[in-house]
């Protein structure tokens, strides 16, 4: 019934050694190799194999070998006559009166790939001569991407937009290759000795795959940083290979449909650079300056910086100098406002005498000012209650209360 399976799993030179001929993957293949024919091996004596060039016509009684991650499609004419993804050994035999199309590989395959086959499948039964295809079911690496100019998206990080010059790498993976050889591989790669690549420069459709690549790369930026399950950071993505690979594969989804409409999917990414434009860099910093002050480090920040200054008004000042730096350095927080100091600034001084009146004797000079009373010495009750509102407010340590206490008790 067309493609008769002889055998399931890894294979060895099992069948090198019971078959003298066989179809299978060509040697020297590239990585990066999608689509090829298969080829023909003939066995000499022992256990050595030639190779004859490509020779992609399998007829009743043809043996073909699939390896692990590889599917076979035959094809009859353009129209694909048999499928199979499970690696193993197959005979083709279209002799039966009811040979038919086959499909095999039903327990590894999607069912989307079930929806392609009998979509695209020949109904009626088989000729005597078919043509033996192999895609990759593998990752395909090295596809670049880049952009020549900045690419502009809304930043959730920075709550704005930013702009940069990107470049770096991804992997595809044909996830159904009935769809993807009927509905986008360009008929050409179907003669023999083509091999579709799609780091191929010369490979227009391979081309036009990566344009689309670039095309979608803002909104994948712009889906990344605004997705609260990526922690709108712009500077995980670097980071993150499969995550941004997800936006970028859900972006050419929607614009250009690849799942539903060409078999193909973004697998991974490589991020190699990101080039921030002027104002996205000066935004960068201004985000992480404040994040540097924000939170916890904020407040250690503040712890730090109130205990230097205790330290230099203990060298200063003694206990006085402390209180008076406590109360500068933390008004707001123990209190609230700062009262105007006696003495002080423009509240502190008397307007002026209004001057004499024309032909007015002069105004006797006013009397000196009593002298200010001396300042009471400080209380030391009330420095020990400021030292404990500054350690309750978390302004100073345990260590700085204990110190500024026994410096006003003289211990």
């Amino acid at each position: 019934m067309g493609l008769i399976q002889a055998a399931v799993g890894a294979l060895g030179g099992t069948f090198a050694d019971q078959w003298k001929d066989f179809f299978t993957v060509p040697d020297r293949l590239a990585p990066t190799a999608a689509v090829f024919a298969a080829e023909k091996r003939e066995q000499n004596a022992g256990r050595g194999s030639n190779t004859k060039g490509s020779d992609d016509i399998i007829t009743n009684g043809s043996r073909i070998i699939v390896p692990e991650g590889y599917g076979l499609i035959l094809l009859e004419q353009g129209a694909i006559t048999g499928f199979a993804a499970e690696a193993g050994a197959y005979e083709w035999n279209s002799e039966e009166q009811d040979s038919q199309s086959i499909f095999a590989g039903d327990g590894i395959v999607s069912p989307l790939i079930k929806t392609s086959w009998e979509r695209f499948k020949f109904g009626g039964r088989p000729g005597a001569q078919q043509r033996a295809y192999f895609v990759t079911l593998k990752e395909l690496p090295n596809n670049r991407f880049g952009t020549q100019s900045e690419i502009y998206w809304d930043d959730a990080y920075m709550n704005a937009q930013v702009g940069a010059v990107t470049r770096g790498t991804y992997t595809l993976k044909i996830t159904d290759p009935i769809l993807f050889m009927q509905a986008w591989m360009p008929a050409k790669y179907l003669e023999p000795g083509q091999v579709f690549d799609f780091t191929d420069i010369e490979n227009d459709a391979a081309s036009q795959l990566f344009n689309e690549v670039v095309g979608s790369l803002a909104p994948a930026f712009s889906m990344y940083t605004n997705d609260p399950s990526k922690g709108n950071r712009i500077t995980k993505i670097q980071q993150d290979s499969i995550g941004f690979a997800q936006s970028l594969s859900a972006a050419v989804e929607q614009n250009y449909q690849w799942a539903s409409g060409r078999g193909l999917e973004i697998i991974s990414t490589a991020i190699i650079s990101i080039e921030y434009d002027e104002n996205t860099r000066e935004l960068l910093r201004n985000v992480q300056r404040a994040d540097a002050l924000s939170g916890a480090r904020g407040n250690s920040n503040l712890q730090a910086s109130v205990a230097a200054g205790f330290e230099g008004a203990g060298e200063n000042g003694g206990a006085a100098g402390l209180v008076g730096l406590g109360m500068a350095a933390g008004a707001t927080g123990l209190g609230g406002l700062q009262q105007p100091v006696p003495g002080i600034g423009a509240q502190s001084t008397p307007p002026p005498p209004p001057p004499p009146a024309a032909g007015a004797a002069a105004a006797p000079p006013p009397a000196p000012a009593p002298a200010a009373p001396a300042a009471p010495a400080d209380d030391p009750v009330a420095q020990l209650a400021k030292f404990k509102e500054m350690l309750d407010a978390g302004l100073i340590t345990q260590d700085d209360y204990d110190a500024a206490k026994n410096k006003v008790l003289g211990l």
